[in-house]
């Protein structure tokens, strides 16, 4: 009963063991401590006074980060840059995936004032580049894809300089029609993460389709031919290389002319554990394999995310 009022509730976030517990595999023991990171694994930039101003200005417009919602290990770095990946449609996910820290529950309406919101802030910080990404919305019937074309022409209008890079959820049941709104004001990059390869993806991305994200990749490209595609994944979550390698092949069949390969990290004890540190040479060798490929441009390394200098990526094309 109570977790079904606190459902009920949009004000209201599942986080951690309320968050996963009914999805994760009961073997799993929450008490067990994380284990201590290898010595590659380093966050940079702590949190500064140049930081807290960047959150007060994100909180004064009403907006959300990833990179707070999600507890990305950059975070410092990022906002000490004066960059960050904006996360729209509010900060709560209609769905539990276990390796994300992003909150679950019922959301409220979309924010009719956000697109605005949004453009002002990028203008007041003159950023040249930015990633806009979004929780799941499976309550929403076009899964937030018109929120997503309203940020678009708000920046557009405001900020007509501004890269925008569009970090999109799989649209569930919806890609045609999704696809058809973004045409209208398509961003200059769009970016769908496979995360994983699909053998574990029952476990880690339950809800997701493996195939139906690489078509979503595929299809996107076929209606926007000028436009970069792009996609991540993570490691240490159980997968074999050759798993990775393959995976690669499929996304390059796919239409994808870049990607980002980085080491998952536990955001609690509540959520899927570590099952390996991948060595930096591994990424190497991935990245090597990537780029042999045909992709445009690969990050891989141990700290890299899906938004992690995404402005150096395309730059540097």
């Amino acid at each position: 009963m109570y977790q079904n009022n606190i459902y009920n509730k949009p004000e209201i976030k599942q986080r951690g063991k309320l968050k996963t517990s009914k999805i994760m595999n009961q073997k799993i023991s929450f008490d067990k401590k994380i284990e201590r990171k290898p010595f590659w694994i380093t966050t940079k930039k702590p949190i500064n006074e140049h930081v807290l101003n960047l959150k007060k200005l994100i909180r004064k417009n009403k907006l959300h980060t990833v990179c707070e919602e999600a507890s990305c290990p950059n975070l410092g770095e990022c906002f000490s840059n004066g960059t960050a990946t904006f996360m729209i449609l509010g900060d709560i996910c209609t769905r539990r995936c276990p390796f994300c820290d992003v909150a679950h529950g019922k959301p409220k309406k979309p924010d009719i004032n956000e697109p605005d919101n949004l453009a002002n802030i990028i203008n007041k910080m003159e950023l040249k580049y930015i990633v806009i990404t979004s929780v799941d919305r499976d309550d929403l019937i076009d899964r937030g894809a018109s929120h997503f074309l309203r940020c678009i022409q708000k920046i557009r209008q405001k900020c007509n300089e501004t890269k925008i890079e569009i970090l999109v959820p799989d649209f569930r049941s919806k890609v045609d029609s999704a696809l058809g709104i973004l045409e209208k004001s398509p961003p200059d990059v769009f970016n769908h993460n496979l995360e994983s390869i699909p053998r574990l993806y029952k476990q880690i991305r339950p809800g997701a389709n493996y195939h139906a994200s690489l078509m979503l990749i595929k299809k996107f490209k076929e209606r926007n031919k000028n436009v970069l595609t792009k996609s991540g994944l993570m490691v240490g979550l159980g997968e074999e290389l050759n798993e990775v390698m393959q995976v690669l092949v499929d996304l390059k069949r796919h239409n994808c002319d870049m990607v980002t390969i980085g080491q998952y990290l536990q955001p609690s004890r509540y959520h899927l554990p570590v099952k390996r540190y991948v060595h930096p040479d591994e990424f190497k060798e991935l990245a090597n394999y990537a780029e042999k490929l045909g992709f445009i441009n690969v990050a891989s390394a141990p700290m890299v995310r899906s938004s992690y200098h995404a402005d150096m990526q395309v730059f540097s094309i």
